[in-house]
């Protein structure tokens, strides 16, 4: 059984503070340490359920905050920047279940905790299919497109909402339950990763009640800016289209395009609101 796991960094253990996940920051190293410590408690427990095989991936900002001098020895990671596939980097076919740990609820969303979709504040919101689109689905409907299904969500207590609204009956762990976007009431890493742990052996060893997340082709991928300027540079990229003053769509028959489109976008979109001053 082979194992994927998608890492975020907001919805890990002990964070609040977006400092703690920005290289150079406050508290940015402890909490390289914790996440980790998250990624290390879903590896135990696959290999507890019989993995063979656990592919991590470092899903958050950078793509270098996983410690892999700490990381269980049993899995290997994928690190850095210029991954095609970003926060779904590495997952096909080959694998039985795909696990998404230290995850966050899409932008909006009460009491997420660090709520926001895939930019922090050039993107208001995110369309898949006409309907609204946190990481979690559009995580969730890469792996589908691969026909591998999520079996464990772990994050605030809000993510786990939104991923039982989606997935169904997907396992899930809120390490922490949100108060403002800020502000969190925390459970102690040491009982936070036993929980991780534990449902990540449950949840695969009871594998075969999970489906696959699939949506039917073509996929449209709708991005709401929180510019006008980002929104028109963006759509000057062949195949997408202005929908908007402030919104862009796209539209594909395969889903790794959406992905790879989304790693533009965070480039495009970084770069002119960094060079737009305060009015960009």
């Amino acid at each position: 059984m082979k194992v994927y796991l998608s890492v975020d960094m907001e919805g890990v253990t002990g964070l609040t503070d977006p400092e703690e996940m920005h290289a150079g920051k406050r508290g940015y190293e402890r909490g390289c340490e914790l996440m980790t410590a998250d990624a290390n408690a879903a590896v135990e427990g696959a290999f507890d359920a019989g993995a063979t095989g656990v592919l991590v991936n470092d899903a958050h900002g950078s793509t270098k905050n996983l410690r892999i001098d700490l990381l269980d020895p049993r899995a290997s990671l994928v690190r850095g920047p210029g991954k095609a596939q970003r926060m779904a980097q590495g997952l096909d076919g080959s694998f039985q279940a795909a696990c998404f740990v230290g995850y966050h609820a899409r932008a909006g969303v009460q009491h997420g905790v660090l709520n926001h979709t895939w930019m922090g504040k050039e993107i208001q919101n995110v369309y898949l299919n006409g309907e609204l689109c946190g990481e979690t689905r559009l995580v969730a409907a890469c792996a589908g497109f691969h026909g591998v299904p999520v079996a464990v969500v772990t994050g605030d207590e809000a993510v786990g909402e939104e991923a039982r609204e989606l997935l169904g009956d997907v396992e899930t762990v809120a390490v922490k339950k949100g108060i403002d976007k800020f502000a969190a009431e925390l459970l102690p890493p040491s009982v936070a990763q036993a929980r991780i742990r534990e449902v990540m052996a449950r949840a695969l060893g009871r594998l075969s009640d999970f489906t696959p997340y699939e949506l039917a082709a073509p996929y449209t991928l709708g991005v709401e800016w929180n510019s006008t300027a980002i929104a028109a540079a963006v759509a000057l990229v062949p195949g997408v289209k202005s929908a908007g003053s402030r919104h862009t769509e796209f539209t594909t028959d395969d889903f790794t395009q959406i992905m790879a489109l989304f790693g533009i976008f965070a480039t495009i979109g970084g770069q002119v609101a960094c060079g737009s001053g305060p009015y960009g």
